[in-house]
Order: C-alpha cells, then sequence, then structure tokens
C-alpha cells in the first residue's frame, strides 16, 4: 500500500464522515464542492474535508482508491457514498439523512 493510499484509507476510516473536495469547506474552490458542503452544513453532520488541490498525490489517489473519477467524493463510515450528483439526489428524497442516522452519525430534523 503506498503513503498516499495508506493517508485515504486513514482518514475514510477514522472519521465518520469525509469530504474529499476541491478547496476547503470554509472556501470550496469549485460548484460542485460547493454544493456538497451546503447539504452536509443544511443537514448538520460533522464531516472532515481533505483539500485534494494540496496535494496532486491525493487528488489522482482518491480517484483510484474508490475507482470514481470525479472530485468531490463523499464518505459516511468507510462507506464510498458518491460525488455531487448523488449525493444531491439523495439529499432531496432524504436517503443522505437515512443513511447518516442509520449509521449512528446525528443530522438535523428537517421538514420534509
Amino acid at each position: 500500500m503506498t503513503d498516499v493510499n495508506a493517508f485515504i484509507d486513514n482518514e475514510v476510516k477514522s472519521n465518520d464522515v469525509v469530504l474529499f473536495m476541491k478547496g476547503t469547506p470554509t472556501f470550496p474552490q469549485c460548484g460542485f464542492s460547493g454544493q456538497v458542503v451546503q447539504i452536509l452544513d443544511y443537514v448538520g453532520a460533522p464531516y472532515k474535508g481533505i483539500n485534494v488541490l494540496e496535494d496532486m498525490a491525493v487528488r489522482d489517489g482518491i480517484k483510484a482508491y474508490s475507482n470514481w473519477p470525479t472530485i468531490p467524493q463523499l464518505y459516511v463510515k468507510g462507506e464510498f457514498v458518491g460525488g455531487c450528483d448523488i449525493v444531491r439526489e439523495m439529499f432531496q428524497a432524504g436517503e443522505l439523512q437515512d443513511l447518516m442516522k442509520s449509521k449512528g452519525i446525528s443530522v438535523r430534523e428537517t421538514a420534509a
């Protein structure tokens, strides 16, 4: 296992919710990353943002780790959830909140 792969694996497994993104949660540097940040902030889920723009090895490594070609990538309790479109669709259907609750992550109750 490479150092980058080990770093990614450790982040995914040691944090309940991890978002590999372009930029940071306070300063997203792409619209797709910004959308996922807005969704996570709205549902109130605590998460760790990892800026892939700071390290090309992490940027390339996360794509290989998940076998998913795009960023952002959301992981919940070690499980790859998806990118922006999947997260947005799950959120709109209430599935993202249900997934987080089922894994013991507290989320804000939202009116349907």
